[in-house]
């Protein structure tokens, strides 16, 4: 289950309804899927995909998707620090920025145009759309490992503009997971 934190107010969200509420003010869907296709660990990115096949082509009915990808991040990934800088720095893009969350967990840092930087924790078996146009940034969590399964109405319309506002700066790749949530009370 996602969590949200607010930095700026000091406020974590968490809860499907209270999380899913948020997000949606902000133009963001966020759905809680239990991954219900048993693969192994190790299973190859076609066995992913078809094993998901149904839950992809919703997808791609619903918002106008065309291609779905896997990507597969590891700590020992080639190139992974590299690759991180990219995804760390503010930027957006000219689709949505959809993501199925298979393993591991990540960090979107949202920069809505009003109101306070915020950042949404996923991990297996959140399914995030972030709209065309959102400045964002992604880091991984401490485990350096994250598997989800990507679609794309256009893979050319995915390439980051990136802002340099140097607002990601600012803020810490800090997931607070089930440990720091269950011995952080949530303030409003």
């Amino acid at each position: 289950m996602a969590n949200v934190r607010i930095p700026s107010e000091d406020a974590t969200l968490r809860g499907d309804a209270e999380v899913t509420a948020f997000l949606a003010a902000h133009g963001i869907d966020y759905e809680r899927w239990a991954p219900e296709h048993a693969l192994p660990a190790d299973a190859s990115s076609d066995a992913l995909l078809s094993a998901y096949a149904h839950e992809i082509d919703r997808l791609k009915a619903r918002g106008g998707y065309v291609t779905a990808d896997v990507i597969d991040i590891k700590p020992d990934t080639p190139n992974l620090d590299m690759m991180l800088a990219k995804f760390s720095r503010e930027h957006f893009h000219d689709e949505d920025e959809v993501r199925f969350i298979i393993e591991g967990r990540g960090l979107f840092h949202i920069h809505p145009q009003t109101g306070p930087v915020f950042a949404i924790e996923v991990e297996a078996g959140d399914l995030i759309r972030v709209p065309r146009g959102t400045h964002h940034w992604f880091d991984l969590c401490a485990e350096r490992r994250i598997r989800a399964i990507r679609l794309f109405q256009d893979v050319s319309g995915w390439t980051p503009h990136y802002t340099d506002s140097g607002v990601d700066q600012g803020f810490q790749p800090l997931c607070f997971g089930p440990t720091y949530v269950s011995a952080a009370p949530a303030r409003m």
